[in-house]
């Protein structure tokens, strides 16, 4: 098993965890636990493989996918259970893991596929923040995107990072472990201590006033 294939097992792993954590939030199911957790885990990849024509998408290609999100999903109830529930800080670094794995590999795809830079850092966001999005959309959150804190940002720099080093022709290994390194520490820094972008704020403004 290659390590590419490894680590992308691992970050559907990871989603999947973040996605049954909030399933457990709202107080789903059984049922409901494993939907969100395939949705989180598998629904960015299903995406970008979608826009890119890479079919049949990968999760029915090979059906360890499937199972691996399963059992990570699984395996957080149990865990929970057996243990104590896990603060929402546990899944905000859940989430961040499975985001610096999926970016990096979501880019990856799209440089295979000769895409140009700005399509394969697309490709890149949109593997590591559409299952979120998803996640979030259906346990009626807003999506981690669309708030404050730094979050589709880190996935950004972490792509160009990514193509970077891969123009540069670095050992792969190296260019893996700094780009998905960069979105780790940018997102875990964005969650410590709240780091965001400026908002915009449309203020009303008083119609000026007639002599």
């Amino acid at each position: 098993m290659s390590w590419f294939y490894a680590f992308d097992l691992f970050g559907v792993a990871v989603f999947a965890i973040s996605g049954a954590l909030m399933a457990g939030r709202k107080s789903m199911d059984l049922f409901g636990v494993l939907v969100i957790a395939l949705i989180t885990s598998l629904g960015g990849g299903t995406l970008r493989d979608t826009i890119l024509d890479n079919h049949p998408v990968v999760w029915i290609r090979d059906d360890l996918y499937i199972l691996v999100a399963v059992l990570g999903a699984l395996g957080t109830i149990a865990w929970v259970r057996l243990t104590r529930p896990i603060h929402e800080t546990g899944l905000l670094v859940a989430d961040a893991f499975g985001l610096a794995i999926f970016t990096v590999i979501g880019t990856q795809v799209a440089l295979a596929q000769s895409v140009p830079v700005s399509a394969a850092v697309i490709m890149g966001v949109m593997t590591g923040v559409a299952g979120g999005v998803i996640r979030d959309i259906i346990c009626n959150e807003i999506p981690l995107i669309f708030q404050r804190e730094i979050y589709a940002t880190a996935c950004i720099v972490g792509s160009l990072v990514y193509i970077g080093l891969y123009r540069l022709d670095t050992p792969a290994d190296l260019d893996v472990a700094i780009a998905v390194a960069t979105v780790l520490v940018i997102r875990l820094a964005a969650i410590r201590w709240h780091l965001g972008l400026p908002r915009f704020h449309l203020l009303d403004r008083k119609p000026a006033e007639k002599d």
